[in-house]
Order: structure tokens, then sequence, then C-alpha cells
């Protein structure tokens, strides 16, 4: 039994090593103060939206795109409707989106649907533009999202991100894990390393490039890995480009309610970080060798730790069952197991508590509900475990998400989410309803 608690401890001392510094990142936001930024520069922007089978929310977006504060004859909205089997390209038309359409079912993925829309884009607009937002079609803004964005790329950021929240925080307790999750790594990951000067990370939507990026990219978008929104952070990161981080920028997007999409979702994810790893890691060592936080950070990012919780699971099983053959107590191995449980689950519970408090206003659920979903959020978390172990050893496909929750929500979000759009604005009539 001492093998395996020396296996915990282990374990346990390697997490520190690892991730000590995002305990620091909690601090951070308390104790330093963003930049004022005062010069803004008149930029034009185009809105890359990837759609398949969106036709249920595809018009939210484009609405909250022309309800924006920004000038309107500076942003041009552009679709991909993406091998579609529905009235996502009519509608997205009808609300005043230039759209394109793409058939093809041998390269399936939002990267591929990327590339072919930007083409089109140099072909039909040869004039350019200044900069280049990304967006998932589930996603509404608020108002001032591209007005504030604009003013952290005027700053000279040539990759900026946003603060991400949900449509359907109080759904149940996987659309509420999944909301604090990104929650989480808004206020206490993103932006603790825009204080401190170092590289954030794209995290798959709500965020923005300049015109010097893609000409760097050959003009194209060339990430086909099933995170391509990680692959993307990574191979900017390696190049020297500084990710930043508007906390003004406000967007909700969709989490997926049922367990068989968030499970499919998921392990699309864990895969492609095994995938990012796989072929950007040595460079990521190297250049944190080098003295690279950036890289050391983002190596811990695409290194998850439910990999390790993993292996010490395993390992603990493994030398468990070499104990059983030797006389030693299933008893004792129990509580061995479940005090490693317990410091996780500690650890995420603290995690949740403190986001939960301190984004309390951007939640839009009861409060009832904050509470009770922070005490699931650890159980949320460990939904990872099975996750990150199948996709170890499975062959994972991109696949789309059904999202069906538009700006007239089916619960309590709908009562609470508010924003300042006219009254008269199809989105706040049915917010409003």
């Amino acid at each position: 039994m001492d093998a395996i608690q020396w296996i915990n401890w282990a374990i346990t001392a390697f997490f520190l090593m690892c991730y000590i510094y995002q305990i620091v990142y909690v601090l951070i936001p308390f104790i330093k103060k963003a930049p004022v930024r005062i010069v803004t520069k008149p930029n034009r922007f185009a809105v890359l939206i990837c759609a398949r089978n969106e036709e249920k929310v595809i018009a939210d977006l484009i609405n909250s795109l022309h309800m924006q504060t920004y000038d309107q004859n500076r942003i041009s909205v552009f679709v991909i409707a993406d091998n579609c089997a529905d009235g996502t390209a009519a509608i997205a038309r009808a609300a005043g989106a230039a759209v394109y359409e793409r058939e093809n079912k041998k390269l399936i993925g939002k990267g591929y649907a990327l590339e072919h829309l930007l083409k089109c884009i140099a072909q039909d607009y040869p004039q350019s533009f200044d900069g280049y937002f990304v967006f998932d079609a589930d996603n509404i803004l608020e108002p001032d999202y591209i007005e504030n964005m604009n003013r952290t790329f005027s700053d000279g950021n040539e990759v900026v991100t946003s603060y991400r929240n949900s449509k359907n925080y109080g759904d149940n307790w996987l659309t509420a894990g999944s909301a604090l999750a990104f929650l989480r790594e808004s206020k206490y990951t993103n932006y603790p390393r825009a204080l401190l000067k170092t590289s954030c990370a794209i995290s798959g939507t709500g965020f923005l490039f300049s015109q010097k990026i893609l000409d760097g990219m050959g003009g194209n978008w060339p990430f086909h890995l099933l995170t391509e929104d990680i692959e993307f952070s990574v191979h900017h990161v390696l190049k020297g480009v500084k990710i930043g981080f508007c906390a003004n920028a406000e967007l909700y997007d969709e989490q997926p309610n049922r367990f068989s999409q968030l499970w499919k979702q998921r392990l699309r994810w864990a895969k492609g970080f095994l995938q990012v790893f796989r072929s950007y890691g040595a460079q990521l060592f190297s250049g944190a060798a080098r003295g690279s936080f950036a890289c050391f950070n983002m190596s811990m990012t695409i290194m998850p730790a439910v990999l390790l919780s993993v292996v010490s699971l395993l390992s603990s099983l493994a030398i468990g069952i070499i104990a059983l053959v030797n006389g030693e107590s299933l008893l004792v191995m129990g509580q061995s197991a479940l005090l490693t449980l317990g410091k996780v689950y500690l650890m995420t519970f603290v995690i949740g508590v403190i986001t939960t408090a301190t984004e309390w206003k951007k939640i839009h659920a009861s409060p009832w509900k904050k509470i009770l979903y922070t005490l699931t959020f650890p159980l949320f978390m460990f939904l990872y475990i099975p996750i990150a172990f199948v996709a170890l050893f499975s062959r994972v496909e991109w696949k789309p998400i059904e999202h069906g929750v538009c700006s007239s929500a089916h619960n309590e979000n709908a009562k609470e989410l508010e924003y300042a759009i006219p009254a008269s604005a199809p989105l706040m009539e049915s917010l409003n309803t």
C-alpha cells in the first residue's frame, strides 16, 4: 500500500509543479488593474460564421451583429453554409448576410469550412479587411461587443479573444458545468494572462485576427485538426504572436444539454488536444526550455491534467490488484482511492465557488441553481476522466452538435438575460416573451 500512496503523492506533487501558476492566476485580477485604452481606430471587419444545419439559431446571431454599437458600415457578415440540409442559407441571406454554400462530404469540419469561406472572400472582396471575427452560429453578442474588441485590437494585438458566457446555464448540471468552465477560463485563465502581458488562448469561438495574421497563413486557414482553435493558438504562440483578451467583449453560446451531445463534443476536444500535443508538443517544450512562459503555458493547456488523473487511477488500480494478490486489505485500497478523488473534488469545488461568486451577476440562472451547480461542478469535471481515457484509444471524427436554444430561451434564462438592444428589435422581442 505504500506504493499506492507514493504514486498518489507523486502525482499531486507533479500537479503542483505544472499548475501552481494557475493558482496565482486567481489572485491576479484582484491585485492588478487593466490598462486604460484611449486610442481606437476605425477598422473594417469581416465576420466569419460557419454553420451546418443551424436554421434555428443563425438569425439571432446575425441580428445581434446588426445591433452592434460599432459603425455598421465597417462590418461585413459572411456565412458559410457547410453541408447544410435545412434552411440555414436562406435564413442567413434573409437576415442580411453574404452567404456561400459548400458541399464536401470528405473534408468535414470547421477548419475546412473556414478555409473555403476565406477563399471566397478573397476572390469576391479583393480590397480585404483590417480584421476577421470568427463566431459559431449559436452565438449572440452584447451590443458593444465589436466596439470593445476594436479597442483591444487597436492596441496592436494581432489576435484577440473574448469573454465567453452561456445562453442556457440553468438547463441542467451539464450545461452549467460547461458554462462555469468557460467562465473560469475567461476570468481566471485568459484575463490574468492578458494582465501579465503573456499570450492567451483561443477557445473555439468569439475571436478576432488581423489581415497581417491572415497573410502570414498564406491568406488561408491551414488548421484542420479536431481542435482547430487550439492548433491556431499554438501555431501563433510558437511564432511569437501574443494573443490578447478583451474582458469587456461578452459573447453567449449554447452548451450541450444532453449527455450524448456532451460526450460527442468533449471526446472530439480530448482527441484534438492529443493531436495538437503530438504535432506541436516538442516545439512547445523546446520553447519553454528557452524561457518562453507562453510556450510553457500552452503546453500545460494541451496536456490536460485529466490525463494525469487517468494515469494515477490506472497505476493505483494495477498496484491495488497486485496488493490484493499479496493479501492486502481491499478497504485500505478503497480509502486511498477515495482520498485521491476527494482532493480533486475539493480543488475543483473551490475553483467553482470562486468563479460563481465573482461572476454571479453574469450567470443567467436562478440563485438556487447557481449554488446547486457549484456543488455539481466537480462531478462534471470528473467526466473528463473517462472521456480522456476513451480518446487515447479510439478513432474520433468531427461531428456537428445540434443547437436549438434561440434568444427566446425556454427557461428562466430568457427572463434574466438582458441586452441593451432597442425593444423593437426581433431579438429583444423574443427575449421578453
